[in-house]
């Protein structure tokens, strides 16, 4: 019967100078997908970022161990060809650990192209803590298992994007922007802040409303469409707007502008950070307009991430039959 054997570096063991070019050798000896364990009696996170501009970004860095005597770290050579994941992709296999994200200031629904190694260049992040998280989120089993948004045929996203966060935003836009204009109309000679504060709620609530028009009345019935094509080998469906790319990267432009307007707002509120004269209405408008910027990242996400790629895609296939 073979064995393997780990392959273990005890780099306490080496003179200091000799440390860093032994394990960049060792390293340079692994073939795709071999990993390499080291053993110290300190952090390595200086060896991860020599690493990451010595030879690239063609390694995993993976915690086994962190003290208080011994830190152990799994170091696996990429096989060829393979990337990182983006934010969005990441958070379209597992939406849980899009808390993490959130929890560092990471965008994954606007931003959700980047890496998790670029958004956190970006932000001055320690990438090795954000990474250590995602994969301890791996090793955590849940009671509450995920929606399976990604498994679910594009026309049924469609119609969930559209029956249940297109209907919650006409539901809650009303309230937030009648409590934005009393909150400033009461507050605002004390709170200056609250006038922009209205002016991006009121921002907000027009690019939204003709946006979602837009969605239903012509991005979404394509989509369907499509679908429809692919399943019953119906008429190829005629568009005005050229390939789906087209309506898509607008869409995606005004995601980016609301996803700005609740950033600046959340600046303004210092993290809705209430006054200690804040009245019940006060209250009250915070804690819906953090509701609403919550629920608008799934909403994104599901289409950034999820629906416009896969609809992207299955285009591209049906043309070329």
């Amino acid at each position: 019967m073979e064995t393997t054997t780990e392959n273990i570096l005890d780099v306490t063991l080496l003179e200091p100078r000799k440390k860093h070019p032994t394990i960049f050798a060792r390293f340079d000896e692994l073939t795709d997908g071999e990993s390499l364990t080291i053993h110290n009696d300190h952090d390595p996170k200086p060896l991860y970022y020599q690493m990451l501009g010595e030879r690239g970004n063609i390694f995993t860095w993976e915690y086994m161990e962190e003290g208080p005597q011994w830190w152990k770290v799994r170091i696996t050579k990429r096989i060829q060809g393979e990337r990182d994941e983006t934010l969005g992709e990441i958070a379209a296999r597992d939406l849980r650990k899009a808390q993490i994200f959130k929890k560092y200031g990471l965008d994954f629904c606007c931003g959700g192209k980047k890496t998790v190694k670029e958004a956190c260049a970006e932000k001055g992040l320690d990438v090795t803590r954000v990474e250590q998280e995602l994969q301890q989120a791996d090793k955590t089993t849940s009671s509450s298992r995920p929606l399976p948004y990604n498994e679910w045929n594009l026309d049924f996203l469609a119609d969930y994007i559209l029956n249940t966060h297109h209907s919650y935003i006409r539901k809650s836009l009303p309230d937030i922007r009648a409590y934005a204009e009393k909150v400033k109309r009461v507050h605002g000679s004390r709170h200056t802040e609250l006038s922009k504060i209205h002016e991006l709620v009121e921002a907000t609530a027009a690019e939204l409303t003709a946006h979602m028009t837009k969605e239903e009345k012509i991005l979404f019935p394509y989509i369907k469409e499509l679908v429809t094509h692919q399943s019953n080998n119906a008429k190829f469906p005629s568009s005005r707007f050229g390939t789906i790319q087209n309506p898509i990267h607008m869409m995606e432009h005004e995601h980016d502008l609301v996803g700005d307007f609740l950033h600046e707002i959340r600046e303004l509120t210092n993290n809705y950070h209430l006054p200690e004269d804040a009245c019940a209405s006060y209250s009250l408008l915070y804690r819906l307009l953090d509701e609403f910027e919550e629920d608008l990242h799934i909403h994104i996400h599901l289409e950034n991430n999820i629906l416009f790629p896969k609809a992207v895609k299955l285009e591209e296939s049906l043309i070329r039959k």
